[in-house]
């Protein structure tokens, strides 16, 4: 005589299906959030490569008084081709001013935003909003001249988050 399954095994059968479906679930949300990640970092990357190479641009033509305006520029425009999910400019704009996972340029404080899609893993800076800020900084080094005065020497250009914020691996 052959026999089906019970209704309890039925039930112990789907249960386990159900807690291997959302542990699975849970890990690829995760993993899209750390592709995410590495994407926001890699575009972050090209342009501190694009800010390199302007800042060796203006230097080899001589007009290093130019490099300090790099640092209201709007990164973006440095880069060959922008990526897809750039949004534009916005003056003054709110976490929500683009869809998330998309980066804008913000008139007002001339820092690039980017507006995280996934954050379960994301702890924001001390502005508390689900965002990431980065600008452009110039860097100086104090120099003693021959004379005994102080001066400033530039030194390089760094693009980097405007505050700290974390992303849990």
């Amino acid at each position: 005589m052959q026999r089906g399954f019970s209704l309890i095994e039925l039930i112990v059968v789907v249960t386990v299906v159900v807690i291997l479906a959302t542990a699975l679930l849970d890990r690829v949300w995760f993993y899209q959030e750390q592709a995410e990640k590495a994407a926001m970092v890699a575009v972050a990357g090209a342009i501190q490569t694009a800010l390199t190479m302007q800042h060796g641009r203006l230097l080899i033509r001589g007009t290093e008084a130019e490099i300090t305006a790099l640092a209201t520029g709007n990164p973006m425009s440095w880069l060959a081709k922008r990526p897809r999910n750039y949004s534009g400019e916005f003056y003054g704009p709110t976490p929500r001013s683009v869809a998330p996972g998309n980066w804008m340029f913000d008139l007002k404080s001339r820092e690039l935003i980017y507006v995280p899609e996934r954050t379960e893993h994301f702890v924001p800076g001390k502005d508390g909003k689900k965002w990431i800020r980065y600008r452009v900084n110039i860097m100086y080094d104090s120099v003693l001249e021959a004379s005994g005065k102080n001066s400033r020497e530039l030194v390089g250009t760094l693009f980097e988050p405007t505050e700290p914020y974390r992303w849990f691996d």
